[in-house]
């Protein structure tokens, strides 16, 4: 099936480098490029292809064609969701093959999750979606996802965690058990979420501690 990549910046070639892989274990993605709106079309992407255009050319494509929408800012990605009306655009999940799931059965998503590589996704988790999981990030059990959320690479979410929408977890945080994150919240780089974060936040340190910017 025919794909493209919304966003032709560093992420971008990330994912396109994602769907490589995924084609190497056994998918058939064919990558027809890349839309973006700060590019113009006809640029190159260093060797994964060229910027077909923008969201205007995106609403006209008028036969069936997936996107991942890899813009690495929560808020951004929520906003292009939102202004995408073409009903012949369709959003998968794409899944780097590398993933672990301790019990798939158990493991629901929604869609247009991007989940990259060396993961791992505990038993009886849920996520909604555009989610992005990034390197090495490990999801405990019985997790509930909410949407448009970034887990920046190693960030580790320990069992019984609720998440809500628009959250970025930094590299190497850590989440403990039984945590409940509503909307908005940015925890920093290393950080380890010991309370209960306010929403519209941001946390750095451990134990993690609100900071106002």
């Amino acid at each position: 099936m025919k794909i493209a990549i919304y966003g032709a910046g560093g992420f971008g070639k990330e994912v396109a480098c994602l769907i490589e892989r995924i084609n190497n274990n056994g998918g058939n993605w064919e990558l027809i490029g890349f839309y973006d709106d700060t590019k113009p079309a006809g640029s190159s992407v260093s060797r994964y292809g060229l910027v077909l255009g923008g969201m205007e050319t995106l609403q006209q494509v008028n036969q069936q064609l997936a996107v991942a929408i890899a813009i690495n800012d929560n808020k951004v990605v929520r906003r292009l969701r939102e202004s995408i009306n073409n009903p012949h655009i369709i959003f998968p999940n794409l899944i780097d093959p590398s993933l672990f799931l301790v019990d798939k059965q158990t493991v629901i998503m929604g869609e247009g999750n991007i989940i990259q590589n060396d993961c791992m996704i505990s038993c009886d988790v849920t996520m909604g979606d555009f989610n992005l999981i990034n390197d090495h990030v490990v999801v405990g059990h019985d997790n509930h996802i909410g949407s448009f959320n970034g887990l920046m690479p190693a960030a580790h979410l320990s069992g019984g965690i609720t998440i809500g929408d628009n959250n970025l977890l930094g590299v190497a945080s850590v989440v403990l058990q039984g945590m409940e994150i509503g909307n908005g919240v940015t925890l920093g780089a290393n950080s380890v979420l010991m309370t209960q974060p306010k929403d519209n936040s941001t946390y750095l340190g451990v134990p993690a501690k609100r900071f106002d910017f």
